[in-house]
């Protein structure tokens, strides 16, 4: 049949509108003309029209492979039976490790006896899996429980309720986890976003959120999504990162980290840019640990990812607007607003738009040693993107006088990326010199060059300094660093 045979035939009625998540099942079943379901069994792949807000934007899309859970019925009577005997009370209650100790107890009880009234006896095994998987539906994040207590893993990527991939050691692979169907990703949805006052239906369809342990979430759900609910998760490792977890990664060197150091107790301005997924945050966090404990600082971000460990900390956090559309705290605002808090040191997790001229402003104007990332492909693109970020701030400023600004504010860019084998590198690390005419110059000083890739797809390379000196060897004097002889020396 025909996109326009289907279109007619949802115009003229002739089938009721379905659901806009229908499970694959009853997509089957429509596509087909049934009325009614069979046995339970697998599905295969089938042309289907997935609804949205209207009918002409229907469009094509297969079904994916989908076998039932033979166990849903069970669960389905767990559940029920759950919701009689347990205290509604006792679920809302489950902040401390001992109340979520207790509500676990109470789930694995009452499973246990719904699968003994069972007239076909299961497997242990099988028991298990049962009792776990509504364990994880009551307390934790549904299917992809398991997948958050993975350290290996650092990407969860939820296309819809029956397609779920992962990243692990910088590879995607896709996993055999389902949900039942788009209800039930919704309902994890809700159950990530709803603690930090986030929202997400129609009117907003999309949310940036974070989980508690800081991992950043990203959802998305119909109408803009035409696979169903999607769920993206970066998770962040339970302790952060250390500079000798990077040199082991192989992320930078000893002598990279010792400039680093010196970089960040010097008071420099730093710019950490990279790409999607580049180890952004990460560096920010290793970064951040180099400051002083006697310092103020004050984080500002959409989402509060990082994790300093300093304990005079203050975290501000971007608000969305609420239903009505007002009410929205912007960064921008939020960087306006921490030159009042008397700051020592302003990290910024990611500028994107017009916060960058705040942020560049305030680099200017005596709050030396700030610290924030940003999108680039390079460390020259990503004094492109500050030009262009602040010109959306709505200002007319003279191209020359917007780069005076960077040029004067910055002092170090530090430029990751993610390499082919799935590898994160800090590849440059760029001192900001100032304008010569028109132009803001700059100079590498340690550069990561590749050599080759081996045959297991590796990456193969090296970490050397350019042999020139920075400029900005006067600050480390005068914060009292010592700088090594051989710190610049290139010795290739």
């Amino acid at each position: 049949m025909s996109l326009r045979e289907r279109l007619e035939r949802a115009k003229t009625g002739e089938k009721p509108r379905p659901s806009r998540w229908a499970t694959p099942r009853e997509r089957v079943a429509r596509e087909s003309g049934a009325t009614r379901f069979g046995t339970a069994g697998a599905q295969t792949e089938s042309p289907v029209r997935i609804h949205t807000d209207s009918e002409e934007s229907s469009i094509l899309h297969p079904v994916r492979t989908f076998q039932e859970d033979p166990h849903l019925a069970v669960k389905e009577r767990i559940h029920h039976r759950l919701v009689k005997e347990i205290e509604e009370e006792l679920v809302e209650r489950t902040a401390s490790a001992e109340d979520r100790q207790r509500l676990a107890k109470e789930v694995e009880s009452i499973s246990i006896k719904v699968l003994d009234e069972e007239p076909v006896p299961l497997m242990r095994s099988e028991k298990v899996r049962i009792i776990t998987e509504v364990i994880d539906d009551v307390m934790g994040f549904g299917p992809i429980t398991p997948l958050l207590s993975d350290e290996t893993i650092t990407e969860i990527m939820v296309n819809g309720p029956y397609s779920v991939y992962i990243e692990r050691g910088g590879r995607i692979e896709e996993t055999s986890i389902r949900f039942r169907d788009a209800d039930h990703v919704m309902h994890i949805i809700d159950r990530i976003v709803s603690p930090i006052g986030r929202r997400i239906d129609d009117a907003s369809p999309m949310v940036d959120a974070r989980l508690p342990d800081g991992s950043r979430v990203n959802a998305v759900i119909p109408p803009i999504s035409l696979v169903g609910p999607c769920i993206t998760i970066r998770k962040f490792a339970r302790e952060p990162l250390t500079t000798d977890d990077l040199i082991r990664l192989g992320t930078l060197t000893p002598e990279m980290v010792e400039f680093l150091d010196g970089a960040v107790k010097a008071r420099l301005n730093i710019v950490v840019s990279g790409g999607t997924g580049s180890g952004k945050t990460t560096t920010l966090n290793v970064l951040s640990s180099f400051i002083p404990t006697d310092e103020r600082i004050v984080t500002i971000e959409d989402a509060a990812e990082l994790q300093l460990r300093q304990e005079h900390v203050v975290v501000l956090e971007a608000r969305p607007p609420n239903i009505e559309g007002k009410g929205a705290v912007t960064i921008r605002g939020l960087v306006r607003n921490a030159l009042r808090m008397r700051p020592d040191r302003i990290v910024v997790g990611e500028v994107r738009s017009g916060e960058a001229l705040d942020m560049l402003q305030a680099m200017n104007t005596g709050h030396d040693g700030s610290m924030t990332t940003g999108h680039a492909n390079s460390p020259r693109d990503m004094l492109s993107r500050m030009e262009t970020m602040t010109l959306m701030a709505g200002m007319d400023l003279p191209l020359r006088a917007i780069r005076e600004q960077i040029s004067s504010a910055i002092n170090l860019i530090v430029h990751q990326a993610r390499l082919r084998d799935g590898s994160r590198k800090i590849t440059h690390l760029t001192e900001v010199l100032g304008m010569e005419g028109d132009v803001i110059t700059m100079q590498d000083i340690y550069v990561f060059q590749q050599t080759g890739i081996d045959e297991k797809g590796t990456v193969i390379g090296r970490f050397g300094a350019t042999g020139i000196r920075p400029k900005f060897l006067d600050k480390f004097e005068e914060a009292g660093i010592k700088v090594p002889p051989g710190m610049f020396v290139n010795y290739t």
